[in-house]
């Protein structure tokens, strides 16, 4: 049950791209692609009223999920040391930028900052170009520390009986990604410059201008062995005798020379040619999707990955399903993203069993707007 209000939705419900390039807070499909299968309840969290409706979904729940500034759900009276009182084997997960503590703690942000503040930005781009930022790359790092931390606290309640409360700072989730940067700065004291779509083990390695419009294909070659068996693919054995590129490291110091002539060879190609005729030579290589391309990949759709579900506002959507199968626990998705507030008279009325007539005068009076 994700609980809401108009005046404080989800960020990724006012983020582009929007059904029919029309915004609304239901129209958004990024929000979609992120939110099958819950519930919405609209509530003002402002007014005491809702305050007690909330802690009554409280009192039937397993978890409770947060991403508010520090400080904020205390002010609400819904800090886990209130919320204990109510169900004492609660389990409470706080997630924000920084942690619950410390001297930036109180500074607010989203994925944006957050590639920038853990160094990943720092990362992605070119060297003589500022560094690019990395949308909303955090945003999927960390809650797989938070599904992975809740299903340990699920255990230990299982084993104990007692709930517990859990501090999660998103930098610190999402650093793990940065420990080769920080092991060679602490090791030998030195900063990882951007290096565009380069490798330090690779060489070619690259994205590549195919035959069309905007076609490109990715292509990494990763040893001495490779790199032979690359130009007899390529029928460039001219190449494979050249002393420019005849180990890693002259390839590395000749490398603009060197993806100069792998364009050319693949500009004239298309991108699925280069990409079959070099993975069946053992060479990664993988074509630059687009969303057209992804939407229609006969891998995905072969492993039922896309589920397409009816939305009140948005007609037929296409939504993302689950990279894992389980043998023994199958899923399916029967109910797409919510529309805001759409289960809120279920909620209250069904699972809370709050009167309807009661029900009927709390909406009137903007409890849950």
């Amino acid at each position: 049950i994700k609980v809401e209000s108009q005046s404080r939705p989800d960020l990724w419900r006012i983020v582009s791209p929007f059904a029919g390039d029309k915004p609304g807070f239901d129209r958004a499909g990024l929000f979609a692609t992120a939110n099958v299968q819950k519930y919405s309840l609209a509530l003002n969290l402002k007014d005491p009223r809702g305050i007690k409706i909330a802690r009554q979904l409280v009192a039937r729940a397993d978890i409770v999920v947060e991403s508010y500034r520090p400080g904020a759900m205390q002010r609400f009276g819904l800090d886990y040391e209130n919320l204990k009182k109510v169900k004492p084997d609660i389990i409470m997960l706080s997630t924000c930028m920084y942690g619950q503590t410390g001297p930036l703690a109180q500074l607010p942000g989203f994925g944006l900052t957050l590639t920038a503040a853990t160094g990943i930005s720092n990362l992605t781009g070119w060297p003589d170009r500022t560094p690019q930022p990395s949308g909303e790359y955090t945003d999927f790092i960390v809650p797989r520390f938070n599904v992975l931390a809740l299903m340990a606290a699920l255990d230990y309640r299982r084993r104990t009986g007692k709930g517990q409360y859990m501090d999660i700072s998103q930098m610190e989730a999402s650093l793990h990604f940065m420990s080769p940067v920080i092991m060679d700065y602490t090791v030998n004291g030195r900063e990882v410059d951007r290096m565009g779509n380069r490798s330090t083990s690779a060489a070619p390695h690259g994205v590549y201008k195919c035959l069309g419009n905007d076609s490109w294909c990715a292509i990494a070659v990763a040893g001495d062995k490779e790199w032979q068996a690359f130009c007899a693919a390529i029928g460039r054995q001219n190449l494979a005798d050249d002393p420019r590129f005849a180990s890693l490291p002259a390839r590395k110091y000749n490398e603009d020379e060197l993806d100069r002539l792998i364009e050319e060879w693949t500009e004239g190609r298309n991108a699925g040619e280069v990409m079959q005729l070099l993975q069946e030579a053992g060479i990664s290589a993988g074509i630059v999707e687009n969303g057209e391309q992804l939407d229609s990949d006969p891998q995905l759709k072969h492993r039922h990955y896309y589920w397409e579900l009816d939305h009140p506002e948005m007609g037929k959507m296409s939504y993302s399903g689950m990279p894992i199968q389980f043998s023994e626990t199958p899923y399916s998705i029967t109910r797409g993203a919510p529309c805001l507030g759409e289960h809120t008279e279920y909620i209250c009325t069904e699972l809370l069993k709050m009167p309807a007539e009661d029900f009927v005068s709390l909406l009137n009076e903007g409890v849950f707007h």
